[in-house]
């Protein structure tokens, strides 16, 4: 048997031993549960094995102290590769090691993609009291995906119901409602247009576009991560991406605030926005 096989129960820790730990991920920061850890030492013997939990977390002690290679796997991913120098009576993190998915090159085909609001997600979060956060979403919005041939000349419009906002609290959802906030009779909807699309490397793209907010239109570039395409359940295909930027809420006319006694104001200046979506493809 393998010295330190997770499977047997019988590495035996002491303090001429040490420890291997690690999170295992993807890249959009999901943990990956059931992924496989595997440590070989500076001769290419195996010397541990280890499964990952329901949180991506793998252990691997009893070690002497050297130097190993230390592989992780799972299925659907790319195999990454790292060193770890493990010490007597230590423990050598190796912190969230990150999978880059199989085939994450391939990019939604040419077409017209609409977004599936139910699966989804359009979050907002505001500082308060400069101490804390305040959460919202909205629940209501719609939008159309256009990926061209040459996918930089893609373009993406979205549109949200300003009524539809959900900050788990119907009294603050009502201020948020009126004109000292998003003034939803004047403005009902908020939208996004996109102007251009530009890729930063891999996976990650910079998607510039103009915001309409409050009556009050500005270019807002969003942060974006493609994360994948493939069949759904219903037959379809799905892509997915997340977004995130941040917004000054005295860009689009929200100035509204409360000074607090300290002289700090109680709602903070800016807005983190993070977006969420899947789009399905449209025969």
């Amino acid at each position: 048997m393998t010295l330190g096989q997770h499977e047997s129960g019988a590495r035996h820790v002491t303090e001429d031993s040490g420890t291997v730990t690690a999170r295992l991920q993807s890249a959009d920061g999901w943990p990956l549960a059931n992924g496989i850890l595997t440590i070989t030492d500076t001769g290419g013997a195996q010397r541990a094995r280890v499964q990952a939990d329901q949180q991506g977390m793998v252990t691997a002690p009893g070690l002497p102290a050297g130097t190993y290679t230390v592989i992780t796997t799972t299925i659907g991913y790319q195999p990454l590769a790292r060193t770890a120098v493990v010490h007597r009576g230590r423990t050598a993190e190796l912190g969230d090691l990150t999978l880059d998915r199989v085939g994450g090159d391939e990019l939604p085909t040419a077409g017209l993609w609409t977004i599936d609001p139910v699966h989804s997600s359009i979050l907002a979060t505001a500082q308060h009291l400069g101490i804390s956060s305040i959460h919202g979403r909205f629940n209501e919005f719609s939008g159309e995906i256009r990926v061209a041939d040459q996918v930089e000349s893609s373009g993406v419009d979205v549109r949200i119901e300003a009524a539809s906002v959900d900050t788990a609290n119907s009294m603050r959802d009502s201020h948020l409602r009126n004109q000292d906030f998003l003034d939803v009779e004047r403005h009902p909807t908020i939208s996004y247009r996109s102007t251009a699309l530009s890729r930063r490397d891999r996976d990650r793209w910079d998607l510039d576009g103009d915001l309409t907010l409050c009556g009050v239109t500005r270019p807002v570039r969003l942060d974006v991560r493609f994360t994948g395409v493939g069949p759904d359940p219903w037959g379809g295909t799905r892509a997915s991406a997340t977004a995130t930027t941040q917004l000054r809420r005295e860009d689009f006319a929200m100035t509204f605030n409360q000074a607090l006694s300290t002289g700090i104001a109680a709602i903070g200046t800016t807005l983190r926005v993070e977006i969420d979506i899947q789009a399905v493809r449209q025969d």
